[in-house]
């Protein structure tokens, strides 16, 4: 039976969580897809599920489409796209998360 684990630590999330707080600031949140996609690479790099690293492939350029067009369905519908928004970005995450070594 193998274990199942994440191998995070608090200082990486603090620092990842700053750096992304200030650059998404800066940048007005035009680098916020950047700093998910990055968040999400640290989170699935430190993941181990039944002995098996997860890797997540994702990156921003795939991510800032999705996003506007996210981000117009929520401003036009006052908010309420918000319920979706939050799947969509799961299955986006989801999608683009794999096994490292490859075998399904």
């Amino acid at each position: 039976m193998y274990n199942s684990y994440f191998e995070g630590k608090l200082r990486q999330y603090v620092m990842l969580t700053i750096i992304g707080g200030i650059l998404t600031f800066i940048s007005l949140g035009l680098l916020f897809p950047w700093v998910i996609v990055r968040f999400k690479r640290w989170e699935m790099s430190k993941t181990v599920i039944d002995g098996r690293r997860l890797v997540f492939t994702g990156t921003a350029t795939s991510l800032v489409g999705n996003w506007i067009k996210w981000l117009l369905l929520t401003i036009i519908t006052l908010g309420i796209y918000t319920f979706w928004l939050n799947i969509k970005m799961k299955q986006w995450v989801t999608k683009n998360t794999h096994f490292a070594d490859g075998i399904y």
